[in-house]
């Protein structure tokens, strides 16, 4: 498994990280053993970063973790650390008034009880409005919290290119995370070097487009009532861009059927899936890319893409030419 450094954090992680939105809640059921076996088999596998926040599951995933971290210590090799991000603000309406340092304890405290530490070691905003993202109180109650040993670090999950470079910007912010894949590839433009001009880490999240991306989907395909890939593709609970990274479903399974054409010519044993994962890892700046897991052979089979040799040049621009010719005009101007 390669590694980066996480950005302004200095910690040392895993290039293919493990989303655990699915632990929590939207992606159907998931029961707390098949959850533990999930996080075993991934650091079993070389993931040394988890991502979570205190809404998913309403901290169930962060206690998952939390209890993983310290019942199953047996399963994490002598010397691996573990690095954990999580995440606040949207257990509240979304408003600039709710952003402030009382608040802000308040979640942590919470987070801290369910990961079960002193300290957390990264903190993130949760897709706040632009107006938070571009407050300087906002960013001296976080610093506050890292004065006061409650976080070592802090950053910002972000739904659009100009949020991040906003929150680049800010000199404490030690990670940004936004939604990169093959069908959303606009943070390429200018976010990247951004990031990487600063010190700022690029956790990557979404980087199958909601399972688009591994070519298993059909107009058949079915999702549970509780998956947000069934209530959400209208945006009607939360920005449209975390379902199917706001690409059309139709659209996407078309584009998704090109994109599997583009690995089989790359490189049979690959899945389109290691491929799309493999793809976001290799791009210079991106610290961490998050994809979930609901089994661990999906776990085992995500982080084998942190370790596959780089992609062709041939390969790298047929997924620009995919992009361009079939998702910019609908993708790009949006985020």
């Amino acid at each position: 498994m390669d590694t980066r450094t996480l950005g302004r954090t200095g910690r040392t992680v895993s290039v293919i990280g493990l989303g655990t939105w699915q632990l929590g809640a939207d992606w159907g059921d998931v029961s707390e053993a098949d959850a533990v076996a999930v996080l075993a088999a991934s650091v079993e596998a070389g993931v040394t970063f988890f991502d979570t926040a205190d809404v998913y599951g309403d901290g169930r995933s962060e206690q998952i973790i939390g209890h993983f971290l310290h019942g199953h210590a047996g399963s994490i090799a002598p010397g691996v650390e573990i690095t954990v991000a999580t995440k606040m603000g949207r257990r509240v309406d979304q408003i600039p008034e709710n952003y402030v340092l009382e608040n802000f304890r308040a979640w942590t405290e919470r987070s801290r009880r369910n990961l079960d530490t002193q300290t957390l070691d990264l903190v993130q905003l949760h897709c706040p409005p632009t107006v938070v993202v571009e407050s300087g109180e906002v960013y001296d109650a976080l610093d506050t919290l890292v004065d006061e040993g409650v976080i070592a670090n802090y950053g910002l999950s972000v739904e659009t290119c100009d949020q991040a470079l906003a929150a680049i910007a800010r000199p404490g912010t030690a990670t940004v995370q936004i939604i990169l894949n093959a069908f959303r590839q606009k943070p390429l433009d200018e976010v990247l070097s951004a990031a990487s001009a600063a010190g700022v880490g690029i956790i990557a999240r979404v980087p199958l487009a909601s399972g688009l991306l591994t070519g298993k989907y059909t107009r058949q395909t079915t999702f549970a009532e509780n998956d947000h890939r069934n209530f959400n593709r209208d945006g009607s609970h939360f920005d449209v861009g975390e379902t199917f990274s706001g690409v059309d479903y139709e659209t996407g399974l078309s584009a998704a059927a090109e994109f599997s054409a583009l690995v089989a010519r790359e490189d049979p044993e690959l899945t389109p899936a290691q491929a799309a994962l493999a793809w976001v890892a290799q791009l210079d700046g991106v610290s961490s890319v998050i994809p979930g897991a609901r089994s661990t052979s999906q776990a085992e089979a995500n982080a084998a893409a942190g370790s596959v040799p780089r992609l062709s040049a041939a390969f790298n621009e047929g997924v620009r030419e995919l992009y361009d010719r079939v998702l910019r005009a609908d993708i790009h101007p949006r985020w």
